[in-house]
């Protein structure tokens, strides 16, 4: 079993920054990681993913303010977010496709969320 922690969220006025951390549990494996992030009454959507070797996508509208990063020595995958605005404001949630060691079973794995509000 594989645990997905966040951490790093919170409330900032519009045009501040914020960095989100996703710490894989124990000595697990992530290949592909991402964030999501979900508003009220929306759909869960894409945010960035990183592949295990560091190729990185962004969602258009978080081009240029938001980076995605892991360090696979601690396990742990981060979102920077640059320049946010109030439409930015959702809980994130921390994914990957991870197994507990090199052998398997292959999963994806959610974390619990993270609340970012963003102030105008």
């Amino acid at each position: 079993q594989v645990q997905l922690v966040e951490s790093g969220g919170g409330l900032v006025q519009a045009g501040g920054s914020l960095r989100l951390s996703c710490a894989a549990s124990g000595d697990s494996i992530c290949i592909s990681m991402g964030w999501y992030r979900q508003a009220p009454g929306k759909e869960r959507e894409l945010v960035a993913v990183i592949t295990s070797g560091g190729a990185t996508n962004y969602a258009d509208s978080v081009k240029g303010r938001f980076t995605i990063s892991r360090d696979n020595a601690k396990n742990t995958l981060y979102l920077q977010m640059n320049s946010l605005k109030p439409e930015d404001t959702a809980v994130y949630y921390c994914n990957g496709h991870c197994a507990p060691k090199a052998t398997g079973p292959w999963y994806d794995y959610w974390g619990q969320g993270t609340q970012v509000t963003v102030s105008s």
